[in-house]
């Protein structure tokens, strides 16, 4: 068995009941074999990127896992099939996203799997919750609250009181 890892996944859902989606989501990752979710956000409801849809609803969690990152994958992919999740239009509507953000220091960049991801420093719907449950985590673009003051405020991420 591999050493436990900790990683940070970001979830987003707009279609077909996201609070439901995530929740189920959630149940579903914590049952993944030698995984624990060790701190989950709030939820947020915030301003889609490309077109036009329905706000979507995010969090992120972090996991500790004994599961590589390729292993972590497919086992996120599995569970977004799952859930109904197709990939026919860039950034569509979904009823479920679930993003490796960060697995420890690792760093990979190949067309199955970008960590750090890519683009998680311009986006305050990732940064604002990840901010919530590791606020002194900086990434290779600098610390978190630094970036959100940089991004659009435009872009809401508004807490979800359930």
């Amino acid at each position: 068995m591999h050493s436990l890892s900790t990683t940070y996944i970001a979830l987003g859902a707009n279609l077909e009941n996201p609070v439901a989606q995530l929740t189920t989501a959630l149940e579903e990752i914590a049952q993944l074999p030698n995984t624990s979710i060790i701190q989950c956000s709030k939820f947020y409801r915030t301003k889609p990127i490309g077109p036009k849809q329905p706000d979507i609803i995010n969090a992120v969690i972090a996991l500790q896992t004994a599961l590589s990152p390729y292993e972590l994958l497919h086992a996120l992919q599995a569970i977004e099939l799952k859930h109904g999740r197709t990939r026919t239009v860039r950034f569509g509507a979904r009823t479920l996203d679930l993003d490796v953000l960060l697995y420890e220091d690792w760093v990979n960049d190949d067309s199955a799997l970008i960590v750090p991801h890519p683009r998680m420093h311009e986006r305050n719907f990732v940064l604002i919750p990840l901010y919530e449950i590791a606020p002194d985590l900086i990434l290779p673009q600098g610390a978190i609250a630094d970036l959100i003051a940089r991004n659009d405020p435009e872009d809401y991420v508004i807490p979800l009181d359930l």
